[in-house]
């Protein structure tokens, strides 16, 4: 009679357990539909405090901590440059930091001083006028990894079924929500310096080759030589279409194959905004899409920010 009782104390615990574990996934964001659609952005320009980052993204979860310990009352933010089902995991390049102003009020010069002193950079993102967006519940540390294997797979069939170019891609940690925001104009606003950089660092390293090439008099290699190398935005006034951030992070054998390794995976189309069959009001009295999309596959490893504690 003891052994039963002993089962039966042994199996209400492990059921107490999985519907506990169940209760928490589901208040972390479980059954949360995702919603995905395109309209005003939610913030207005802001200017960031940043650290770059070149390697897994899932490595990021300690300039997410470092950021958030200076002024955990600011909103986190990370810019993903790269797609990482298209570019080797130590070639992704991201942006992460914290947000210090909003609009047209100003960052104090004490707090640009204070995250300047910790190594983080200062720079300004504008507002788009569109842009492709979704939530997601921001409860527990569970909450992320949920987010990256929902959210950014229903951006990916948004984008794509559309044939939108929408990049980069933007991450907002603000209260209780996490904010999925992909610009559809004014893309080469959001890149930081160091993008730029790395850019022209690969395109004047294939161009080495080439002239190495030409100088041996090898036929063997024209292919390489003619591939276009206007993979990153140029200037703030570069145009959409021709930005595609992922493609120097690629392999220079591939070719020209920028549309596989960016966000833009269908930039070469030419689609934007304007093409949109809007229904609707956006954030700020736009017209916005209703949600359609469908989550699909893994995206990658999470991070853990801290969460701001308001």
């Amino acid at each position: 009679m003891s052994d039963l009782l002993l089962l039966g104390l042994i199996g209400g615990l492990t059921l107490l357990l999985l519907l506990t574990l169940l209760a928490f996934a589901g208040y972390s964001g479980l059954l949360t539909g995702v919603a995905v659609s395109a309209g005003s952005p939610l913030i207005r320009n802001i200017t960031v405090a940043y650290k770059f980052h070149v390697g897994p993204y899932g490595n990021t979860g300690q300039l997410f901590t470092e950021s958030c310990s200076i002024s955990p009352e600011l909103r986190s933010i990370a810019v993903y440059y790269d797609h990482p089902h298209m570019v080797p995991p130590e070639k992704c390049r991201c942006a992460v930091g914290s947000i210090l102003s909003e609009g047209e009020v100003s960052p104090s010069p004490e707090l640009i001083q204070l995250y300047q002193k910790f190594g983080f950079k200062i720079f300004s993102f504008p507002a788009p006028s569109h842009v492709v967006t979704a939530t997601f519940p921001y409860t527990t540390s569970l909450s992320i990894w949920l987010a990256t294997r929902r959210v950014h797979p229903a951006l990916d069939t948004y984008i794509k079924e559309r044939k939108l170019c929408a990049h980069p891609r933007l991450e907002i940690y603000q209260q209780d929500q996490i904010h999925f925001m992909c610009p559809l104009a004014r893309q080469g606003d959001f890149y930081v310096p160091e993008v730029k950089e790395t850019e022209r660092k690969c395109r004047g390293l294939v161009e080495a080759s080439n002239a190495q090439v030409d100088g041996t008099g090898a036929d063997t290699m024209s292919d390489m030589s003619s591939v276009s190398l206007e993979v990153g935005p140029g200037s703030r006034e570069t145009s959409a279409i021709t930005l595609s951030p992922g493609a120097s992070s690629r392999g220079w054998d591939d070719g020209d194959n920028r549309s596989e390794h960016s966000y833009s995976e269908s930039g070469a189309s030419g689609s934007s905004f304007e093409e949109l069959d809007l229904e609707g009001e956006g954030p700020l009295g736009e017209p916005r899409l209703g949600p359609e999309a469908k989550p699909l596959g893994l995206f990658r490893e999470p991070t853990t920010p801290e969460k701001d504690e308001e």
